[in-house]
């Protein structure tokens, strides 16, 4: 409703009011009651309506945002919760002939030029140490700029080849993955990050389910 809509006038005019738009024509009481019912009306009307929901499915998500606060896990679980969707996690992915112990492995061996300091960050013990080998080696050329893409193969590699760790990232519905780390990129960094890594999993997620659901991506 904008102000030169009738009912809106009439009612800010009120009983015995004179109106701006008709110098000399007052508001009598009959046809503020009437301004008053169109808007009673109005309002039950559209508290009434269903909800309207968009054509290709609502806007905002259907479940609670789920945090994933950082952990060391050293081994697999039987039942490792939301500790799976962790890239340190101990889920083994293979790229391009290698094998490496996690997500966080891999991203850092491929992150450096250096062949030594590669095998170093894909053979190290913990995650933490394998990026304590790479930070010290030279990046590869255009890292910065290539790292969303590399995380996003190398998440994707992961939950195509642990089935039972996507079936964990399904179970998340449509939540919003809040990504806890201290890194103003890949995490949430207490509400200042950009929170990629949480990001990349929804998008992960959902390429998933479309592949239940058998809907090809476009070439």
């Amino acid at each position: 409703m904008d102000r030169k809509d009738e009912p809106l006038l009439l009612l800010v005019t009120g009983p015995g009011g004179e109106l701006a738009s008709l110098p000399g024509a007052t508001v009598d009481q009959d046809e503020y009651d009437e301004a008053v019912a169109y808007f009673e009306d109005r309002a039950r009307w559209l508290a009434e309506r269903p909800a309207r929901v968009p054509a290709d499915g609502p806007a905002a998500p259907m479940a609670p945002a789920i945090h994933l606060p950082q952990s060391y896990p050293f081994k697999p679980s039987d039942n490792p919760g939301k500790q799976a969707l962790r890239n340190d996690y101990p889920a083994p992915v293979r790229v391009d002939g290698d094998t490496y112990p996690s997500v966080a492995h891999a991203y850092w061996a491929l992150s450096t030029v250096d062949p030594a300091a590669r095998a170093a960050a894909r053979d190290a013990d913990t995650a933490f140490a394998a990026r304590n080998t790479a930070v010290g080696a030279p990046r590869r050329e255009g890292w910065e700029e290539a790292r969303t893409a590399v995380m996003t193969a190398l998440l994707r590699a992961k939950y195509t080849q642990h089935p039972h760790l996507a079936r964990v990232l399904l179970d998340t519905a449509d939540a919003t993955l809040v990504y806890d780390d201290d890194s103003g990129h890949w995490g949430d960094n207490g509400g200042r990050g950009r929170n990629w890594t949480g990001r990349l999993l929804e998008l992960v997620r959902s390429e998933l389910r479309a592949g239940q659901a058998g809907i090809a991506p476009l070439a």
